[in-house]
């Protein structure tokens, strides 16, 4: 399920099909597009749990303001995927709460 032409900005230029891994799983997006874009299209909605009552979040404002859709990237946590370009290979895991040093409430 992929956005084909978003009303203002108009049909999106995809890149090559490529491989990244999502919580130790094989799964294919589009080069250069967003990471969270390409789990979506994937039925992938949950990013990360909350620390205190580990409730699960995902895309919330998709400009890369909030941590709801941080995850794991190549072993770097706090990685806004709403804003950050798919690329071969790329390893992305699941987060569980929002790492001390971003700074943020988690709540």
């Amino acid at each position: 399920m992929r956005i084909e032409e978003h009303p203002i900005l108009g049909k999106p230029v995809k890149g090559r099909r490529i491989t990244f891994i999502y919580d130790g799983k094989p799964m294919e997006g589009f080069e250069g597009e967003p990471i969270a874009a390409a789990l979506r299209a994937a039925g992938v909605v949950t990013h990360r749990y909350t620390r205190k009552q580990h409730k699960p979040r995902g895309i919330f404002c998709a400009i890369g303001r909030c941590t709801d859709c941080v995850m794991i990237v190549n072993g770097v946590p706090n990685v806004r995927t709403c804003i950050t370009p798919l690329s071969e290979g790329m390893t992305v895991e699941t987060q569980n709460t929002v790492a001390a040093d971003d700074g943020r409430a988690d709540a």
